[in-house]
């Protein structure tokens, strides 16, 4: 990996998300404006990647899974269009472009760029988390780490259409103030912006929904695992990665164990 791969990263989702903005601005049915950002997106990114990057492999979303990737030591995973609802909904701005690099394990390279919010959060430049949301003191004034979550008040962003079940229980244990977004990379970006304190899924997702949000939270020193605290793995067999967690560092622990504690209990 080389700075030329950040750049490339943030390069391809805004120029891809421009196009998206493009096509929007024509109108047309929803369902048929979905089906063609989609195609649109993937399009442009594969035909880039495949020039730019002629040696990687891809992974994407809109894309037929290629075996080959599983033995490349660079593999682009990329979600052309996330937030498809949204982006056929007049007005909503959470929808959101996907691009980044895995070498040899490891996510090294990502973006997430937001063309209705004109933004791209990026590894070219890692955003800088606000203090209360960093480490420091917990959204009520309090340090989290090593405490438990009794009392204390938390944005958690979540899905609009499938928010984890278990967080009912969580409410037993702190104040949530739940904040349902579409895209992925709309609730991470939130979170990195410190308008949120974290981001909860566990309705099923797939590694392109993930792996640019990860890149970019990880590189501005958030937490991002799964939710019972294992590591996010990417290019693997299947690309399934149905649960996240992003959050700051010091409220990992707290939350993990909370989650945890919730989704052990009977509803």
């Amino acid at each position: 990996m080389t700075s030329d791969d950040h750049i490339l990263a943030a390069e391809l989702a805004e120029d891809a998300g421009k196009r998206l903005l493009d096509l929007r601005a024509e109108g047309g049915a929803p369902d048929e404006l979905r089906k063609a950002g989609d195609r649109l997106s993937h399009e442009f990114l594969a035909a880039e990647l495949a020039a730019r990057r002629p040696g990687d492999a891809v992974l994407s979303e809109e894309g037929r899974d290629n075996p080959v990737r599983l033995s490349a030591s660079r593999v682009w995973i990329v979600d052309p269009l996330d937030g498809t609802r949204e982006f056929g909904e007049p007005g909503r701005t959470d929808w959101a472009v996907h691009v980044a690099l895995w070498e040899r394990g490891a996510l090294t390279a990502g973006a997430v760029a937001l063309p209705a919010q004109g933004q791209v959060l990026s590894t070219a430049s890692p955003p800088v988390v606000p203090a209360a949301a960093s480490g420091g003191p917990g959204p009520t004034g309090q340090t989290l780490t090593g405490q438990t979550l009794t009392g204390q008040t938390l944005r958690v962003v979540v899905s609009r259409t499938r928010p984890p079940k278990f967080l009912e229980r969580l409410a037993e244990l702190a104040d949530l103030t739940l904040m349902p977004l579409g895209s992925a990379g709309a609730k991470a970006a939130v979170v990195i912006q410190g308008e949120a304190d974290a981001y909860v899924h566990a309705g099923g997702q797939y590694e392109w929904d993930s792996a640019a949000p990860v890149a970019v939270a990880v590189a501005a020193g958030l937490h991002a695992s799964r939710i019972d605290g294992s590591a996010l793995q990417y290019n693997q067999p299947d690309p399934v990665l149905p649960d996240i967690l992003i959050c700051s560092a010091a409220l990992a622990k707290p939350l993990l164990d909370a989650i945890a504690a919730a989704r052990a209990t009977r509803p």
